[in-house]
């Protein structure tokens, strides 16, 4: 049985699942989806195309689906596509994607957007990812699973994050961080693997390896493409493929202090 307050406003034509809860001054636009058991508190806003899965949690003041911050924009339809579970705190601000992005936003499932986080447009976000508060994604942004980002700290358009990487609080991200790694400071540069995050879901033998890896690849002073290009030809370790072939296919670059031969 679904709650809805008299004093939200939801358009003819949204659509609406069984246990939805919606709070007072709410919003809900007439090409909206809102899954089974999902909660929106008051004062939230769900514009345009945008699809909320099951059971999410959406806090009062988010705004979700208004028009992308993109002078091109030009009235195209966009979309911006949530997936279950989820927890979108207060003053949260998720755009859709553009024309020239593919037209979509895209969040996977299990993830955490602490207050005041903003998605630009085209931004995809895997699962069980965390997002301090005021934590702030550019256009084009792309996220894997496990990914921690503190608060405070803007991401530069088009970057890649990697699967349970971690940046840190009050950074400035302009380049890609590799899976399992952490990245610090303004502007953002790799300071280790994430080794907490790494503890809580992978074994003692696959950190060793990544240890050794990332050595090789960051502290030896040789060139890094040509160091991930070696290591993929003698290494059969899933995580370290993961993480080479990253490197090789960067197209911004990673942001690590070099040794003075390295170039």
């Amino acid at each position: 049985m679904n709650k809805i307050s008299a004093h939200a406003i939801i358009e003819e034509g949204a659509i609406i699942g069984e246990n939805v809860s919606i709070g007072a001054f709410c919003f809900i636009s007439a090409k909206a989806k809102i899954g089974d058991g999902t909660t929106i508190a008051q004062g939230a806003c769900i514009y345009g195309d945008t699809t909320i899965g099951k059971y999410n949690q959406i806090f009062s003041h988010a705004v979700l689906g208004s028009i992308p911050q993109d002078l091109k924009y030009d009235g195209e339809d966009v979309e911006l596509i949530i997936g279950d579970y989820n927890k979108i705190r207060e003053f949260t601000l998720f755009n859709p994607g553009t024309k020239g992005g593919g037209g979509k936003t895209i969040i996977g499932d299990h993830n955490l957007f602490m207050g005041y986080v903003h998605l630009g447009h085209d931004v995809i976000i895997g699962d069980h990812c965390i997002l301090a508060n005021a934590a702030t994604l550019a256009g084009h942004v792309q996220m894997g699973n496990y990914a921690v980002i503190g608060g405070m700290t803007p991401i530069h358009q088009f970057v890649k994050i990697g699967d349970f990487a971690m940046i840190a609080g009050a950074s400035a991200l302009s380049q890609d961080v590799p899976p399992y790694c952490l990245a610090e400071g303004n502007r953002a540069v790799l300071r280790g693997l994430n080794l907490t995050g790494l503890r809580r879901h992978m074994d003692r033998g696959d950190i060793d390896a990544l240890r050794s890896i990332y050595k090789e690849l960051f502290e030896s002073g040789q060139p890094l493409m040509d160091q991930a290009k070696k290591i993929l030809d003698t290494s059969n370790n899933a995580y370290v493929q993961k993480m080479c072939n990253f490197i090789v296919e960067s197209q911004r670059g990673i942001p690590y202090e070099r040794k003075n031969n390295d170039k």
